[in-house]
C-alpha cells in the first residue's frame, strides 16, 4: 500500500465516493470518544481498572463506532489502514485521564462530551455510507450503529448494562434523528457538510435532552400494564 503523503493529514480519498470525508474531522471524532471513554472508565473507582484498562476503554471507545462502521461497508477499517488512528485515540485516553485527575466535578463535561461523540460518529457514518453509494435506509442504519457501538463496545468491556437499553438515554433515538435529518438534507441538495454539521447538532441535543429534561421511551413493563387496563 503505498504511504501517504502529507495531503492525507486533510483527507481520506474514497474511490467511489461522491464527496470526501476529511481525515481531521475523523480523528476529532475518535479523539472526543477516547477522551470521553478514558474518564468514564477512569470515574468507576470501585471497580479497580488499572491505568492501562483506562486507556484501553478510551481506545474502544474511540475507535469502535468507526470499526464497526467500515466493515459493514465491507471495507478495511480506517484505524489500521492509516498511521494517525492509534496514537491519537491512545492520547485522547491519556488526556481523558489527566482531566480526571485534575479536575473532580466532570459529570456533565463526560455527558456532554458522550452526546458529542454520538452525534460526530452518526454523521461521519451516515456520509461516509452515503459516499459509497449505499441507499438512504440502509446509509442511517450505518450512521446510528457507528453512534452507539463505542458505548456499547465500552459497556460490554467494563461488564456494564448496555447504556443503549436504559429508559431514558435516548442514544439510539438521538442518533436516528440526526441521521435521518441528513439524508434527507442531502436529498434535497444540501451540502453535506452543511447537513452533517446540523446532524451532530440535532443528535447532541435530543441526547442532552433527554438527561436534562428526562425525556425516554415507554418502559417495557408500562406497556405491559396499559393492556391490562384496556382490556379491564
Amino acid at each position: 500500500m503505498p504511504r501517504r503523503g502529507i495531503r492525507s493529514w486533510f483527507t481520506v480519498r474514497v474511490t467511489t465516493a461522491l464527496f470526501t470525508i476529511p481525515l481531521w474531522l475523523d480523528l476529532t471524532a475518535v479523539a472526543v470518544g477516547a477522551i470521553q471513554g478514558a474518564m468514564f472508565a477512569a470515574r468507576l473507582t470501585e471497580r479497580r481498572i488499572d491505568l492501562l484498562g483506562v486507556a484501553l476503554i478510551g481506545v474502544i471507545v474511540g475507535l469502535g463506532g468507526g470499526i464497526l462502521r467500515d466493515l459493514l461497508l465491507n471495507q478495511r477499517p480506517a484505524a489500521i489502514s492509516d498511521n494517525w488512528y492509534l496514537p491519537v485515540a491512545t492520547a485522547a485516553a491519556l488526556l481523558g485521564m489527566l482531566l480526571l485527575r485534575v479536575f473532580t466535578k466532570l459529570n456533565g463535561l463526560i455527558i456532554a462530551l458522550d452526546a458529542v461523540t454520538i452525534g460526530l460518529f452518526g454523521a461521519i457514518g451516515t456520509s461516509k455510507a452515503l459516499a459509497y453509494g449505499v441507499p438512504e435506509v440502509p446509509a442511517v442504519f450505518v450512521g446510528v450503529i457507528s453512534a452507539v457501538g463505542g458505548s456499547i463496545l465500552r459497556d460490554v468491556a467494563l461488564n456494564l448494562p448496555i447504556a443503549l437499553m436504559h429508559v431514558g438515554s435516548l442514544y439510539a433515538i438521538a442518533a436516528t434523528a440526526g441521521t435521518v435529518l441528513l439524508v434527507v438534507l442531502v436529498s434535497l441538495g444540501v451540502n453535506v457538510v452543511v447537513a452533517a454539521g446540523l446532524c451532530v447538532v440535532v443528535t447532541t441535543l435530543t441526547r442532552l435532552g433527554s438527561v436534562r429534561y428526562g425525556w425516554s421511551l415507554p418502559e417495557q413493563r408500562a406497556l405491559g400494564s396499559w393492556r391490562v387496563w384496556r382490556r379491564a
